[in-house]
């Protein structure tokens, strides 16, 4: 058992939108990330996840769909909202839930999600990180 210092671990990688591996508990696995620009648009299909800003700010895009009625048919557009994180600040975002994250500067997150989680979720792209490195 010890602690872990959140600055001590950001400080050993530079790289974006690949998480690193610094706890785990119940199941869970305690990633850090350094986020800059747009992510993907993805979901978890069986996971919830926790985003928490340490620096930085950090906006999560969420796809809504709205259902509309007009001259007897039905539509489900899509509309977007967005939910701005700031250090101390967190997110659940519930599995099946269609997100993108975008940080238009450098920001520092934390994130507590299940160990079978990957980080582009339903997507598999270029930001797709398969194998996590542990700090």
């Amino acid at each position: 058992m010890e602690k872990v210092n959140l600055n001590e671990k950001f400080a050993l990688f530079s790289d974006y939108w690949s998480p690193k591996i610094v706890g785990e508990l119940n199941g869970q696995q305690v990633k850090l990330v350094k986020v800059q620009g747009e992510f993907t648009w993805h979901h978890h299909g069986q996971e919830d996840k926790l985003f928490l800003v340490i620096q930085g700010q950090l906006s999560i895009e969420f796809r809504d769909p709205v259902r509309i009625s007009f001259a007897g048919r039905e539509a489900l557009p899509e509309r977007t909202r967005t939910v701005t994180l700031n250090p101390g600040e967190f997110i659940i975002v519930p599995k099946g839930v269609e997100h993108k994250p975008v940080a238009l500067e450098e920001a520092h997150v934390m994130l507590l999600e299940p160990v079978s989680t990957l980080n582009t979720g339903n997507v598999v792209n270029e930001k797709t990180v398969a194998a996590l490195q542990s700090l």
